[in-house]
């Protein structure tokens, strides 16, 4: 099915066709949304199995943004709710104490545009729960954190500290590779 129109209305529709050209075509991409929510493949395909089974069975799509973006949010919605099942970031206070020392962040950071971006997303998916998610939303989603606050349930300044402890973790991972690199 080339035309989006027709891959709509055929999902709405309940065309096994139509469901297999929308997984085809998005499947790729909304597991690497998934992994960047879990940090652990298995995972991933799981929260990428439940969302898929969610828009076929309640295929609700009304055209308020791209086909894309709705199956993105669909996705993203479902990790959240699969991290929360597993009480994976039940704790998101950071203390101060907690944030790693990193030096000079601004070098660290310009080191960090000639990383590849597979490695960047290895080191997004080592950052614990809690950073990771609201790394993700913040970064990816482009949620501000009110809108991140409100969507785990958290204060704004949990969500503000978990972004500056994933880049203080980040800028950490990235100078430590960066160091093993010129060895």
């Amino acid at each position: 099915m080339e035309n989006e129109i027709e891959l709509i209305e055929g999902c709405r529709a309940g065309k096994e066709a139509a469901r297999k050209a929308l997984y085809t075509r998005f499947s790729g991409r909304m597991l690497a949304v998934c992994y960047r929510y879990t940090g652990n493949v298995d995972e991933a395909y799981d929260v990428l199995h439940d969302g898929f089974i969610k828009i076929f069975t309640h295929f609700n799509y009304r055209g308020e943004c791209s086909l894309a973006s709705w199956v993105t949010k669909v996705m993203m919605n479902q990790a959240i709710d699969y991290l929360r099942r597993k009480q994976r970031f039940a704790q998101l206070v950071v203390c101060d104490e907690q944030l790693p020392d990193v030096p000079d962040e601004q070098s660290v950071a310009e080191s960090g545009y000639h990383l590849s971006e597979e490695v960047l997303m290895e080191f997004v998916a080592e950052l614990p729960d809690g950073c990771r998610t609201v790394f993700n939303l913040y970064v990816f989603e482009e949620k501000s954190h009110k809108e991140i606050a409100e969507l785990l349930h958290i204060k704004e300044h949990s969500s503000t500290s978990q972004l500056h402890r994933a880049k203080c973790l980040l800028a950490k991972r990235i100078q430590e590779y960066n160091e093993h690199e010129r060895k």
